[in-house]
């Protein structure tokens, strides 16, 4: 497999129910950089498509190109250096949710922690991010961004980081008003028992390989 065209910064949870029914209910596994059979949901192969290539996480730091002179050892090793000076996270637990019209994982009680965490790797990564060009500068823009938001994109390549940042862990993509009660009832057969708190102590490195689909590289662990 030829090199990654862009990298990120994802929460994936640990190996275990969670993961394996994240991986099994979008039909690819993040972690392994392959597919998985999807439960016998209908639709589920056509309300899952959107979100599938990303594999089941929370994003961190979004998608970004390497900026010149900036190679992937040099990420991973910098992603390390910043994981073993921050401290883990926590907040009261994860629920589904609409957010928008895309159902995910939420968190619930106190998410500053999840907020701090995002926003350090952000700013921390930031010398190694290529700066988007026009044709992804108007892409984004299609959006119809707050101002706010259009600053952050300048700013970090990224409208809803920082202040607009919100966890999630997408499992579905946009749904009509009369498929959420189906698809919520269907995820709440499928879900595991969810964690309570939910601490996020660890963060993965991950690539969008040249077939768009993206897979996990390295993980680190937050020992700050």
């Amino acid at each position: 497999m030829p090199g990654f065209t862009r990298f990120a910064v994802y929460y994936l949870p640990p190996p275990g129910p969670l993961a394996d029914f994240g991986a099994q209910w979008l039909g690819w596994d993040v972690q392994a950089g392959c597919g998985v059979d999807q439960p016998d949901v209908p639709g589920i192969g056509t309300f899952t498509e959107r979100p599938r290539k990303y594999g089941f996480h929370a994003t961190l730091k979004p998608p970004f190109r390497l900026a010149e002179g900036r190679t992937q050892p040099a990420l991973s090793d910098a992603l390390a250096v910043l994981a073993s000076r921050m401290a883990p996270a926590s907040c009261d637990g994860l629920q589904a949710d609409l957010l928008g019209r895309f159902l995910a994982l939420r968190p619930t009680g106190d998410t500053s922690g999840l907020r701090r965490v995002a926003a350090a790797l952000v700013e921390g990564l930031d010398a190694f991010r290529a700066a988007p060009d026009a044709e992804e500068l108007a892409r984004r823009r299609k959006a119809r961004l707050t101002p706010a938001q259009d600053q952050l994109l300048q700013r970090w390549g990224y409208p809803y980081v920082m202040e607009e940042f919100r966890f999630h862990m997408t499992l579905t993509g946009p749904l009509q008003k009369e498929m959420v009660e189906p698809v919520r009832l269907a995820l709440e057969t499928h879900l595991p028992t969810l964690p309570v708190p939910f601490v996020l102590d660890e963060v993965a490195l991950v690539g969008e390989r040249p077939d768009g689909m993206l897979s996990e590289i390295a993980r680190c662990r937050l020992t700050g």
